[in-house]
């Protein structure tokens, strides 16, 4: 056998940055707020339609928004909510 086939060759495939629900929320606030947006308002038409164009493409948040899915944005949102406005 030959002497160049006898070493494995290691072939790495650099894996799409995973986002986290709460990263994007705050990410593409902040892209919406910087271009002049209500960001509250923005994100429920986002989420209630499904429609990217909510969302500016400022700073890429369009397409950062639709790494994730709106039922996991809504999850994080009341996650969100419920940990800071229950009284224990």
């Amino acid at each position: 056998m030959s002497e160049k086939f006898n070493h494995t060759m290691k072939f790495n495939i650099e894996q799409e940055q995973e986002y986290k629900a709460k990263d994007v929320i705050l990410t593409v606030f902040e892209a919406l707020q910087e271009k002049g947006y209500n960001p509250t308002n923005q994100f429920i038409g986002y989420i209630l339609s499904g429609d990217p164009t909510y969302i500016t493409s400022h700073n890429s948040a369009r397409s950062i928004i639709r790494k994730i899915e709106r039922d996991e944005l809504l999850e994080e949102l009341l996650r969100f909510y419920l940990a800071n406005n229950r009284s224990e």
